[in-house]
This record gives structure tokens, sequence and C-alpha cells, in this order.
């Protein structure tokens, strides 16, 4: 780590991407344990392709669970063919691959069709996972998946909240039909709330007027009770499903899968619309083991035969994934900036502290997103 941070201070960041052809990042060169990460000062500079992409220079970022999953292969059969849908690379061909889905920073250079940016705007952004991500000097994104950064928030702070936000967004709003406008007086579940999509989940669901209850081990109460949960549920006092036996809600977001979707979808209302939206499915792990196409067939087989066997029961059961969108970040940043919800930071590591913060974010528990400070305070400029 000490070479790292030596590195690192020899080389400073730039600050124009004009005639570049290196830059410093984190790497894996194969998929593996925390081992495989290797710090470099001669990545390959990201290259604007498409008239409707931008270059940010990346000031801070974060990390999320799919990041250490990412390093170990996992969804790599899909992001390949995203990557590559006509299949003309040779296998491996995204290594040197950089991870990091979470960005804020400021835009250095805007492709031809770009009009909503401009460069020296300060930016965040949920970065798709089949892309090179933000432990980096810069990264290339589209422009629609990219949103003016709120004012409130310094780079670090505003990285914690991209990627657990929008997807957090796309599993209430897109797939669980709420909205500012119908969330008022509804009752709503959020299984594992202490986590970056739970924290985020917690506190827009309370915005619009709609009553929270949490599931969280007993360390994290206090902490999901200042985000706004009206009820708080101690899953290491008993059984999660005993606790709440009286209850019904009219959405329940699942972000612990498992055993839980044996017994959650009973606390529904039944015929009233009432919807269970899990983040943990079995898409990736299918197309990984099985292949792109026995792995899509599976997929659908799955979630159609689980949603029919519900909708006999009244209830409606949802996949939800995360979505890129920057409007989506658009309405986020005005609700950050009018003070209706905030990032939860749990730790702050520095740029050559990459392999711990992976280590953290591995280690489970989390209160809240891990940060990666790639441009310190003192050496931050436009």
């Amino acid at each position: 780590m000490m070479a790292v941070a030596a590195q690192l201070a020899r080389r400073p960041f730039s600050g124009s991407a004009a005639r570049r052809a290196v830059m410093p990042a984190w790497v894996i060169d194969r998929y593996g344990t925390n081992e495989v990460l290797r710090f470099t000062k001669n990545a390959p500079f990201p290259v604007i392709q498409y008239p409707n992409e931008v270059t940010v220079k990346v000031h801070a970022a974060a990390l999320n669970p799919i990041d250490v999953s990412m390093r170990g292969g996992y969804g790599a059969a899909t992001m390949a063919m995203k990557r590559d849908p006509l299949n003309l690379n040779q296998a491996g061909s995204e290594f040197p691959l950089i991870l990091g889905r979470d960005v804020s920073g400021v835009i250095m250079e805007c492709g031809l069709d770009v009009a909503y940016f401009k460069p020296g705007d300060e930016v965040w952004a949920a970065i798709p996972p089949w892309k090179q991500g933000s432990l980096a000097e810069f990264v290339v994104l589209s422009a629609n998946e990219v949103s003016h950064k709120p004012k409130s928030l310094s780079h670090p702070e505003a990285a914690a909240l991209p990627y657990t936000a929008s997807t957090a967004w796309s599993a209430v709003v897109n797939t669980g039909g709420l909205n500012k406008d119908n969330c008022a007086k509804k009752r709503v579940l959020i299984l594992g709330a202490s986590g970056g999509v739970g924290t985020f989940a917690v506190q827009l669901v309370k915005a619009w007027g709609g009553h929270v209850t949490a599931t969280c081990s007993g360390a994290a109460e206090r902490l999901v009770r200042e985000l706004g949960a009206d009820a708080v549920v101690d899953y290491g006092t008993g059984p999660i499903q005993n606790q709440l036996s009286s209850e019904r809600f009219d959405l329940i977001l699942d972000n612990v899968g498992g055993e839980t979707e044996r017994w959650a979808l009973a606390l529904l209302k039944p015929w009233s619309g009432a919807k269970y939206v899990t983040l943990v499915t079995p898409f990736l792990r299918n197309t990984d083991t099985l292949g792109i196409a026995d792995g899509m067939f599976q997929t659908g087989v799955t979630v159609a035969t689980k949603a029919l066997k519900h909708l006999t029961k009244g209830v409606h059961y949802r996949w939800g994934f995360f979505i890129p969108s920057g409007p989506a970040l658009d309405d986020i940043s005005d609700m950050v900036d009018a003070g209706q919800v905030r990032p939860v930071v749990e730790a702050h590591y520095s740029f050559a502290q990459v392999p711990d913060a992976f280590l953290k974010v591995e280690g489970g528990h989390a209160r809240g997103k891990t940060v990666i400070d790639i441009i310190s305070d003192e050496h931050e400029c436009v």
C-alpha cells in the first residue's frame, strides 16, 4: 500500500483530458479474490466514441457489494454480451477491467450531441456494470446516465448515493409503482434497511408520506430510526415473520433474499395491488452457470412461475433491477438539496487504500456506503 501511495505522490492527477493516452487506475486482469486488484499508472485512457458521451474527471467514487461480486466474476457472461453483442472479441477482452459503480466529478469534455452539460459542470452518475468504472482518474459515460450533482453535497458525499439510490428508485418507483403523488399513507416493509439501498429507500418513502417498517440488526436500529423509519424490527430477536404476523403491507422491498421469499408475501394486503419486489434474483447467476440462452430461458420460467403462483393469491411478485437513469438522479438531486434525503457514509478511504475498501465491503453488515476519495481535498481542481 505504501508503494501505491508513493506512485500517486510522484504523479499528480491531471486537470486536462487532452492528449492523454494513459491514466492511473485500479484494475483487475482476471477474476478472483482481493489479490487480483492492481494499481497502474498506465490504464488506457477512456475516449469518447459516440456524440452523446461525456468524459468525467473522477473526484470521488464508492463501492457496492456488486463490485466485490464482479471482482470474482459474477455476471461475467451477461456483461460480456452487453459489451460485445456480436461476440466479435476474444474471451477476456474486458481486461484490464476497472470496477466502481458510483462517481462524482467534473465534466472535462462533451460529445458533439451533448447540450445539457458543458465542461466544468459538477456531476454524479451510476455507472452501468458493463462499462469501465470509477476507480480511475477519468471515466466516459452516456450523457443520459449523468446528472448535475446536488449543490449541497461535496464530491465524496455525492459519490455515496447514485448506484444505490438509482437501484432503490427503480425498485420502489418503476417496479413498485409508488411515487410522490400516491405514496401517502401506504405501508411499506423494507427488508435489510441498513445497507445502501435500504437507507435510501427508507428516506424516499418517508419523504413521500409513506409509513415505513424496516428490518435490520439491533446495532443499526438507531441509524434506521434517524432516517425516518416508523417501526424497526431487529432480526436478531426472533423470526421477522413472527414479529410482523399481524401486519399487512402495500409494498415489500426485499434486499435480503434467501428464505425471506418463503414468508414475506404472506404479509402483503391481498387483492389490493400490493407488490413484493426483490433485488436478490438468480438472473446473472443463471447466465453465468447455464450460458446466455439457457440462463435467460431458466430465468424467464422462474419469474413467470412465481408471479403466476402469487397472483392467484391476490398479490404481485416482481424482480427489481438497477437501471441507470440521469433523469431519476435529477429528481434525487432535487430531493437532496431540499433536505428530504441524505447520503449515509460509513467509511472513507484514499485512492491508495482501494483494496482495504474492498475488504470492508466484503465483510458485510454495512451501515451505509464506503467512499473512495480519488482526489483529496487539498488537490481538488477543475
